[in-house]
């Protein structure tokens, strides 16, 4: 499967062919919460807030390596950390999205200034700036699918 250059031009050029009104072919997050929650990710990786380990230590290696392959993250899947039901922050979806843009900054400018540093993810255990790229970029295209938008 091909996944989204991780590039913020690229994916804002996508996240903007989403409307409020877009409703997901599955799941239940509005289209302004699912731009939230891909807000939400970024400020994770950039250790803004922290969520425990949610997977045996021992399986950290095989859900890293995942990470590396073609696969695309499971429809459906229900992370404790992203309730459908969580309400909206923005006024409405532009604004969701400038966010986004603002946090993907911080995030290339977070590791560009800690280059070695790593941050827990609840499924993927420490990530540096590579692995996480590579769950953004797994991540945003998993949601872009989730609204019908190609990329």
């Amino acid at each position: 499967m091909a996944f989204i250059e991780p590039s913020l031009d690229v994916i804002v050029t996508k996240l903007e062919k989403l409307k409020e009104t877009d409703k997901p072919l599955w799941g239940s997050m509005s289209a302004q919460r699912m731009v939230e929650h891909l807000s939400d990710s970024i400020r994770l990786a950039c250790g803004d807030h922290t969520i425990p380990l949610q997977i045996p230590e021992n399986k950290v290696k095989y859900a890293q390596d995942f990470l590396r392959t073609d696969a695309s993250l499971p429809r459906n899947f229900e992370a404790v950390f992203a309730k459908p039901e969580t309400p909206v922050r923005n006024n409405n979806i532009q604004s969701a999205i400038s966010d986004f843009k603002s946090d993907w900054r911080n995030f290339e400018s977070h590791f560009a200034m800690q280059p070695k540093t790593t941050t827990l993810h609840p499924y993927f255990g420490d990530l540096d700036f590579e692995l996480w790229k590579l769950m953004q970029s797994k991540h945003i295209t998993h949601h872009l699918a989730q609204f019908g938008i190609e990329v």
